[in-house]
Parts: C-alpha cells; structure tokens; sequence
C-alpha cells in the first residue's frame, strides 16, 4: 500500500526584515493510512508549520510533500484549497465555531464551501446530524456555542472536520482550552475515530499524556525530528496499567 504521507527534506524559512527564520530544517517522513500520530516538542520547534504543511495551509521553502502519491508542494493555491476541502479535517484549540450559528449549521460549513458533489439543503442536515451523533451531540444542534461547554463545542468542531469523510484529520493543541476529564473525553473521541473509521489522526501537542494516545511519537526541536518512536504504551494497555488517570492531568493540561 502506498503512503499516505510522504515528506522528503521539507525545509521553511520565513523572513522577517533581513533576518531569516529556519522553522523546517531538512524534515523527512513517511505515514502510513490509519496510523494514529502524536507530533510533540516546546514551542518554536516547527511542529505547527510542519503541521500548516500537511494540511496543505502553507507551502514548503523546499523539500517535496506527497499526498496519497501527489506532489502538493508544487499545487496552486485553488489546487491546494480542494485538497484541504476533500481530503483534510481540521480541530484546533480554539474551537472555530460561528457564534450566531447553531451547532448543527456549523458542522454544516464545509459542505457549504465544497465546489464538487454539492447537495441538497436536506441531504446536507442529514450528514450534519449524523456527524453530530457520531460525538454524541445529536440533542444538541440546535444549541448556540455560547449555549455549550468547551468540550460540547469541541466535540461540534470534530464532527464539522468529519463531515467530508476526510483521510486524514489534524488536531492540533485540540485539548489545549479544555479540563483534564473533558480532554480525556475528547481523546477517547480521536481514538474510536482511528479505530472504528481507519481515519489518519496526526496530533499536534506539548503534553507528554495527551501525545501517548497515539499509536506513534514524533518529536521536534529546532526544527528537526529528534526521534520517531512506536509508542510502548498503547493507550488499551494505558489504561490496565492505571497510566494518566485524570487526577494526574489535572496540572498538566
């Protein structure tokens, strides 16, 4: 089977006046589908702008990016812009979410924005409320995310990077507003995504617990990869083992 994701010698520079910034220096992957990858490191360690790349938000200075076998290093932008529509869901921090919009109308947005296969009013509330089912929300789509907790207008962000049926998903710091329960619940959100769907899950982090949910740990510094690791402690054998009960994340997330 061909890798979803291959990175060949990705560098980023960034220039700012005369000085240059070096966020990617030479970064070399491959990712195979249905893997479950948590990306750690301090900040400034270029795991954001490594994961801006992936999902086809920011272009590489060099280097070659391959998607499912494609060169999207060299995509235009309306190239790349279709990319990230049918291919690529997106969680972040800070939840995204339309103020004045329910939670349902905004699972609805992508396929609002999609230029291929548009649908009907109807066809498109359907999918959002199945997505929205999936991550146990379905009795909440009428609510307003003024109306939600921040894990209820996480979970609405997740089904909205869903509705797609992306290949791959980015979270990236997707626990970072939220408690040490509520995080542990959205985790195990991810998790069953990976498992029961075969979806590509690559996690953005800098907390050591939340990045032992995956399945494979890649970590930063100075815009290198310093280590790529299997993770030694799946997240089933995590929990036998009493690993990161939520008393202990309390202070770490």
């Amino acid at each position: 089977m061909e890798p979803l994701i291959t990175a060949r010698s990705l560098t980023k520079v960034y220039c700012v006046g005369d000085v240059s910034i070096h966020a990617l220096r030479g970064v070399s992957l491959v990712i195979e589908p249905g893997e479950f990858v948590s990306v750690v490191g301090p900040s400034g360690s270029g795991k954001s702008t490594f994961m801006h790349i992936l999902g086809c938000l920011d272009s590489p200075s060099g280097g070659q990016y391959l998607l499912g076998g494609r060169d999207v290093s060299r995509f235009s932008d309306d190239e790349l812009s279709a990319v990230r529509n049918q291919q690529i869901g997106f969680v972040f921090q800070g939840f995204n979410l339309l103020s004045r919009t329910s939670a349902v109308e905004n699972v609805e947005l992508p396929l609002l924005y999609a230029t291929r296969n548009r649908i009907s009013p109807a066809a498109r509330r359907r999918r959002a409320m199945a997505a929205l089912a999936e991550v146990g929300l379905e009795d909440r789509a009428s609510h307003h995310p003024n109306q939600l907790s921040g894990g209820q207008q996480q979970r609405v962000a997740i089904a909205r990077a869903l509705l797609n049926d992306p290949s791959i998903l980015l979270a990236d710091e997707p626990t970072g507003n939220l408690d040490s329960r509520t995080s542990l619940e959205v985790m195990e959100i991810f998790q069953r995504l990976k498992d029961q769907r075969g979806i590509t899950i690559i996690l953005i982090t800098h907390e050591q617990q939340v990045a032992e949910y995956g399945s494979r740990i890649i970590r930063f510094k100075d815009g290198q990869i310093v280590s790529d690791e299997e993770n030694a402690i799946r997240r089933g054998a995590a929990q036998e083992l009493g690993f990161a009960p939520v008393d202990q994340l309390e202070q770490a997330i």
